[in-house]
């Protein structure tokens, strides 16, 4: 499975934590981690300072509390056990499905199954609120999706349309067609 992965498998940038501005680059390949920094400071002691690097194989990162306190500090600790997991081969393929095939992998699942794949991170609560999971669910759902129906979707959203009973669906598409209409009175009166 590994030979699914590409090279860079993550990346990450950030400033050091106040008052620093120092900036970090953390760069994890198939087989190295490598950790960038850049000193920015007014301080004449700093001013000639170089970049710097350190590269490490994943299983000598391991070992090394020194980068991994830095990592912590800069990064915070859910990246620190990102890192962690990958170094130890546990790779989160999932994650890197794009957005679209996700889409169509989630308009597969049960009402109660969306609900909960929501709550599980903020990049699934995006996907499973989408209008376009909306609008393929609703097209699964209905015999026909009229006209109407497309525009009111435009105006509400498709997951509002999805949990709207027929007849309250009925009464907003007609109230739509009498304002539209009166809009158009007055265009030309």
């Amino acid at each position: 499975m590994a030979s699914w992965l590409p090279d860079t498998l993550f990346e990450i940038v950030g400033q050091g934590p106040a008052p620093s501005k120092d900036y970090y680059q953390l760069l994890i390949t198939q087989t190295q981690i490598i950790f960038r920094w850049w000193k920015i400071s007014l301080r004449s002691e700093y001013r000639s300072a170089k970049p710097g690097e350190t590269k490490e194989t994943h299983e000598d990162f391991l070992e090394n509390s020194h980068l991994q306190v830095q990592i912590a500090l800069i990064f915070g600790a859910r990246i620190l056990d990102y890192v962690f997991n990958m170094c130890e081969g546990k790779f989160d393929y999932l994650e890197r499905l794009s957005d679209k095939l996700l889409l169509k992998i989630i308009c597969f699942l049960e009402l109660e199954d969306i609900a909960r794949l929501s709550q599980t991170s903020s990049r699934f609560a995006k996907l499973c609120k989408c209008d376009s999971l909306w609008e393929q669910i609703v097209q699964a759902a209905c015999d026909t999706v009229s006209p109407d129906m497309r525009a009111l979707a435009k105006d509400v959203g498709w997951r509002q349309v999805f949990f709207t009973n027929k007849i309250q669906l009925q009464r907003q598409i007609r109230r739509k067609k009498l304002r539209q209409g009166r809009q158009k009175d007055k265009k030309y009166a």
